[in-house]
């Protein structure tokens, strides 16, 4: 039996090539329009005649039409395959040929979609210059990962902070006496405040031994009371620690020892800003994080992160992402209630401009921006400061970001001088490695994947892209 040939994509290469249409095809080869398409579309394998006539029109040789320059890529579908993501589903080599036939720029497409994603894989596993491998993640990554699972909320720390007071109320100016007195009588912990000197590489130690809590008075008032409530949440809710930390699935002992952290310092945020005091002062002011930070007698970047646990069950707030980053762009913290994606390593977009408000210190800045999904967020920033203690550590400052779905926008008080509708979006990524924006004037490394080759007759707008 004579071997059949089919020219489908050939055919209808050679024809867009020429920019004709089927019908200009079909006059110039002598057949119909509809036998054209049929060709075209691998349903009629090609006869010598019009294999003749296609040189004499086009001055194509028959021979390059005909020749199976599917083998190759036959091949690389069947190696694809092989992979044991298909496992138990794997198409078997018929199929394979009919998707090559009939589909051939499809069946390209998924080798080169395997490709990326292979790549993708490889450069998530060896995080660059022999740094640890991503399948062991870091203790940070970890927390957030459980942080996220649970929509940043806890139930059962927000139980125990509305109990910690006991129903009884406690002046603002007295919380700092009133926690000491309390370590004093439940934990037998004295609190003691120290010179920068004494305590030289951090600003509070626990001296289990002495039971002594020792505080630097590098700390200003609001973060020495912080830091009190969180070594309350330490030590009179040690069995809940426990529970949370030992059902979080993190085996790492550094992970756990950073899960437990970060913990009590959800239950200190909860003590000092209780949940609905806190959620009903922030939707009547729409969110201004400064005056709620001045009601309840924390910092700015604690009311925030705050913002970001609001999401009890019939009692939401906005949906928040938060995220600090150094002057370096480091993220050097990160919570999310929302379906942002957070850079876990490295810096953020430097199209965000939570790095612009380094240059306007204490400035709320205010700004539209579009994720490669279509995803569209408000997204308002802030600088704020650490400690600063002698003339060799000025200027120890970072800044936040607030983030929230465009939705929200409108119970959010920074937005209003701020015309969304008549505002473009700024195009942004989650970082540099992973975002697919090509042609980005910000890129600083290529993309992990997506990847474009590399054409030295061409100059794009940044060195990453040719």
């Amino acid at each position: 039996m004579a071997q059949k040939t089919f020219i489908g994509p050939h055919l209808r290469r050679l024809r867009q090539e020429r920019g004709e249409t089927q019908a200009a095809m079909a006059r110039g080869l002598g057949i119909s329009a509809s036998y054209v398409n049929l060709l075209e579309n691998n349903e009629r394998s090609v006869s010598v005649p019009v294999l003749l006539r296609l040189f004499e029109v086009y001055g194509v040789d028959w021979r390059d039409l005909a020749e199976d320059d599917g083998t190759s890529v036959l091949a690389d579908l069947r190696a694809v395959v092989q992979d044991p993501l298909f496992a138990g589903q794997a198409p078997d080599l018929s199929q394979l040929r009919a998707a090559l036939t009939h589909a051939p720029a499809l069946a390209q497409a998924f080798v080169t979609l395997h490709r990326a994603w292979q790549a993708a894989t490889e450069e998530l596993l060896t995080l660059s210059e022999g740094q640890t491998p991503l399948v062991t993640a870091s203790p940070e990554a970890a927390v957030h990962n459980v942080f996220r699972r649970n929509r940043n909320h806890f139930p059962d720390l927000e139980s125990a902070a509305e109990a910690f007071w006991e129903g009884g109320a406690v002046e603002p100016d007295e919380v700092y006496s009133a926690l000491k007195r309390r370590l004093a009588d439940r934990a037998g912990a004295r609190v003691r405040l120290v010179r920068v000197e004494d305590l030289p590489d951090g600003l509070r130690r626990y001296d289990e031994g002495a039971r002594e809590i020792l505080l630097s008075e590098a700390l200003d008032h609001i973060n020495r009371v912080f830091q009190l409530v969180h070594m309350a949440g330490l030590l009179e809710q040690r069995a809940l620690l426990d529970r949370l930390v030992g059902g979080s699935g993190i085996a790492d002992p550094r992970g756990r020892a950073r899960l437990r952290v970060e913990l009590a310092n959800y239950f200190a945020a909860a003590v000092l800003m209780p949940y609905s005091a806190f959620l009903a002062e922030a939707r009547a002011t729409k969110y201004d994080m400064d005056h709620m930070a001045t009601r309840f007698g924390v910092s700015f970047e604690q009311a925030c992160h705050r913002a970001t646990t609001l999401q009890r069950d019939g009692a939401q707030g906005v949906p928040f992402f938060f995220l600090r980053i150094d002057k370096g762009g480091n993220v050097t913290k990160r919570f999310n209630a929302t379906g942002f994606h957070l850079a876990e390593h490295g810096g953020a977009c430097p199209r965000l401009d939570v790095h612009t408000s380094f240059r306007t210190p204490g400035r709320i800045i205010p700004q539209f921006v579009e994720m490669p999904d279509r995803s569209q967020y408000f997204v308002f920033s802030r600088t704020v400061d650490r400690p600063t203690w002698m003339r060799y550590a000025q200027d120890n400052r970072l800044a936040v970001a607030m983030g929230c779905s465009i939705e929200h926008a409108g119970e959010i008080g920074y937005a209003e001088g701020f015309s969304i509708s008549a505002t473009r979006p700024v195009p942004i990524g989650i970082n540099c490695r992973t975002c697919p924006r090509a042609s980005c004037d910000q890129r600083a490394h290529h993309a992990a994947i997506l990847t474009r080759p590399v054409d030295e007759r061409r100059r794009g707008v940044t060195r990453y892209e040719s």
